[in-house]
């Protein structure tokens, strides 16, 4: 199945999960196929998506995908992550779910701006540069990344504890078809702690395949 097959029948099933699909691509992996979906969505505290909601998703879409190609003739794995940190802020969503993060940015006239964001509309995002409020429309802004975070500021709140925004976390639910036609189940969690999307903080895999 191509992307453009997948994205209508995935997009209402993620939107059931009160999840947004970001980014789908279908990729070769030797004899199967690497479907990745990249997901976001307000999430239980307007930050992002839990692993909860992430996981139901990618349940639902691996069953999609089998009962549109029921014979198996095709094996495929199915990888569903949340945005993460190492993707831009492109929407007025991301902005708002980021609200009191540090982010950076690269601005269309060259010159880089680092602060924290402190509000956002359709329009824009008001930042706290070194404790002056200053205004970017994004129409100025070529790219911006949230800073991942060591020590926050005297007084500042510790972040919360979000799914979307720890370190990478896997649920793996493979199932592949065995020589005689029947499916084997191979059901396992994992955690891993990495800095980077596939390897950065912020993101929640669950898996599947068959």
């Amino acid at each position: 199945m191509a992307d453009s097959e997948l994205t209508p029948l995935f997009e209402p099933i993620l939107a059931r999960h009160g999840l947004e699909l970001e980014h789908l691509s279908v990729k070769p992996a030797g004899r199967r196929r690497v479907v990745q979906v990249v997901v976001d969505g307000d999430g239980p505290n307007g930050r992002g998506p839990g692993l909860d909601d992430i996981a139901a998703a990618a349940r639902e879409l691996n069953a999609a995908v089998d009962e549109r190609d029921p014979s198996g003739v095709s094996p495929y794995t199915i990888e569903v992550s949340s945005r993460g940190l190492n993707r831009p802020l492109s929407r007025p969503q991301h902005w708002r779910r980021n609200t009191d993060r540090l982010v950076r940015l690269d601005l269309v006239e060259g010159q880089q701006v680092t602060g924290r964001i402190s509000g956002s509309d359709e329009e824009g995002v008001d930042l706290d540069v070194s404790g002056r409020a200053t205004r970017y429309s994004f129409a100025e802004i070529r790219r911006a990344l949230v800073q991942v975070e060591f020590n926050r500021r005297v007084g500042e709140p510790a972040d919360e504890e979000d799914p979307a925004d720890e370190d990478e976390d896997d649920l793996t639910d493979e199932v592949e078809d065995d020589v005689d036609g029947e499916d084997e189940v191979d059901d396992e969690d994992e955690v891993d702690d990495e800095d980077e999307v596939d390897d950065e903080p912020g993101e929640d895999d669950e898996r599947g395949g068959r």
